[in-house]
């Protein structure tokens, strides 16, 4: 899943089509594909995200580094506790959320 996830999360940086930190995800969630959370974000948040996403039909996946590796992931000197991906394949979506099952 990592290399998968990471993979998405970098082209999704470099073409601009994902959203950075909780507020921006919740505004973004119906043109997302994707949403990815940090264990740094804190647990009434999480709860607010999911449901969101569950309402929008977004999968969402909880990565397992904090924040700080979220951030550096996305190319930025910043804490970055959620993400969503605007543009990413089915299959590629299908692939990142089977592998994340496995685990």
């Amino acid at each position: 899943m990592v290399k998968l996830l990471e993979k998405a999360i970098k082209d999704a940086v470099e073409d601009n089509k994902c959203s950075f930190g909780t507020k921006e995800v919740l505004g973004s969630l119906k043109n997302s594909k994707l949403v990815v959370l940090s264990h740094s974000v804190p647990t009434d948040m999480m709860q607010k995200i999911m449901e969101a996403a569950k309402g929008a039909k977004v999968p969402t996946l909880n990565y397992r580094g904090s924040s700080v590796e979220l951030g550096r992931l996305c190319g930025t000197q910043f804490r970055i506790s959620a993400v969503s991906l605007k543009t990413l394949s089915d299959a590629n979506l299908k692939a990142i959320i089977k592998d994340a099952e496995v685990e």
